[in-house]
């Protein structure tokens, strides 16, 4: 497939146009004009990109790229290696960041949702990004940190009491934290996201509302695999995703 061929392609189908980002979507590094073999990941971390080059890939897609606004844009030290390793060995980096949360079917919020099998009825926040939904079957706080850990293979860190009867969720992967207080003003009985803040204990303590920590890796690592796979399907390319672990 032909590299612009495969921008049109991703830019048409998570629209990133329509989000006010914090780094730019699409294609980050310019590599070969042929894309056959892509590498998926998190993030473009120094160990996904050897992954790639021992994969003999032509393109590596990520949730987490470069460029994000207010770094320091001088290509030293660790950007100057990442960069050297794509530029050495033509390879594209595309990246989708809020598009790829908010995408209805191939997102994280999405994908999270059909891995717990909780029922998406709503959405929230700014542009949209978090998402309101019940779980099926009453439950309780525990019993989903229970479902969460054997689901996601990691262990949340639950704020609240395991008794406390649960149906409506809130959530949204990631660095999420700051749309806690918007999913309590909605009514919900937990909100799930990647990361907690210290004042997150509190707000959660003092609402009575659950909040659950899931790690913003664990999290997000279903959109992009959810991506590549369609790619695979639809577009005939030879995707891989590399879990590279992360414990946060």
């Amino acid at each position: 497939m032909k590299r612009e061929e495969l921008v049109e392609y991703l830019d048409e189908l998570l629209q990133p146009a329509k989000f006010r980002d914090y780094c730019p979507n699409g294609l980050q590094v310019e590599g070969r004009a042929e894309v056959v073999r892509v590498v998926a990941g998190v993030t473009a971390s120094q160990a996904l990109l050897d992954a790639a080059v021992a994969r003999g890939a032509d393109a590596v897609l990520v949730h987490h790229g470069y460029f994000w606004k207010g770094e320091d844009g001088r290509v030293t030290g660790i950007r100057r290696q990442r960069l050297k390793t794509l530029l050495g060995h033509d390879i594209n980096l595309f990246v989708y960041h809020l598009p790829l949360d908010a995408h209805p079917e191939l997102g994280n919020n999405a994908q999270l949702a059909s891995r717990l099998g909780w029922q998406p009825t709503g959405r929230f926040g700014e542009q949209d990004i978090a998402w309101l939904g019940d779980v099926g079957a009453p439950t309780t706080a525990g019993r989903l940190a229970e479902q969460i850990a054997a689901g996601l293979a990691r262990q949340p860190l639950l704020i609240g009491e395991a008794q406390r009867p649960l149906r409506r969720l809130g959530w949204c992967t990631g660095g999420a934290q700051g749309y806690f207080e918007q999913a309590i003003a909605l009514g919900v009985d937990a909100f799930i996201s990647g990361e907690i803040s210290e004042q997150t204990v509190h707000l959660a303590r003092e609402s009575g509302v659950a909040y659950l920590a899931c790690g913003h890796h664990a999290t997000e690592r279903y959109g992009v695999a959810a991506l590549a796979e369609h790619l695979a399907a639809r577009c005939g390319l030879q995707c891989e995703f590399v879990d590279v672990d992360n414990p946060v």
